[in-house]
């Protein structure tokens, strides 16, 4: 969408325009195309740190595993062990995910 929104004012629309057509406002479009005249076609690439964080991640593995060898047969168990142990909270799904995550890097 940020090439298309440069391509396209390059070729003389303007900023309203192109956004009608990018779903992006007039002023996003201006931003992205001031980014890409700055630092080329790496201004357009998304920068580390936007984005909603995880609720699980690497840190979570060993209580994870210690929560489902406590309680195998229960995931939701499980989940509230976890979530007693860290003091985070996930949903069911999201926990199971993170479940099948671990399973597949055991696979692996």
């Amino acid at each position: 969408m940020r090439c298309r929104a440069v391509l396209l004012k390059s070729s003389g629309l303007t900023s309203k325009a192109i956004g009608e057509q990018t779903e992006m406002t007039h002023i996003s479009v201006n931003s992205w195309v001031k980014r890409f005249e700055s630092e080329g076609i790496k201004g357009l690439e998304t920068r580390s740190g936007r984005g909603r964080k995880p609720i699980m991640d690497c840190s979570d593995e060993e209580a994870v595993r210690i929560a489902i060898e406590n309680d195998r047969q229960s995931v939701r168990k499980a989940k509230e062990a976890w979530q007693q142990a860290t003091g985070k909270e996930a949903s069911e799904s999201t926990f199971r995910a993170f479940l099948s995550a671990l399973a597949r890097d055991i696979d692996a």
